[in-house]
């Protein structure tokens, strides 16, 4: 049904087939980090201390979502009286 359609002569391929030699890469000196046990420390620390301060938000937030089903129930339950 639905076939390709292929030119009637194919183009050769190039006599020449020259690249130019490309110059070797410069290399360009990296300056030494030197990343010392405080400074990974106080990034683990950090890291831990965030998020246990998500974990509590998130807790807090599915604690008063709780809170406010159980408190329109209660008023709508109160009303029907």
């Amino acid at each position: 049904m639905f076939l390709p359609k292929y030119p009637d002569s194919p183009t050769p391929p190039p006599a020449h087939t020259h690249t130019p030699a490309d110059p070797a890469p410069v290399r360009r000196a990296v300056p030494q980090l030197s990343v010392s046990t405080g400074t990974v420390a106080a990034v683990l620390v950090g890291g831990v201390v965030l998020t246990a301060l998500l974990a509590a938000v998130a807790v807090t937030a599915i604690s008063v979502a709780v809170a406010a089903v159980v408190l329109r129930s209660m008023l709508r339950d109160q009303h029907r009286r």
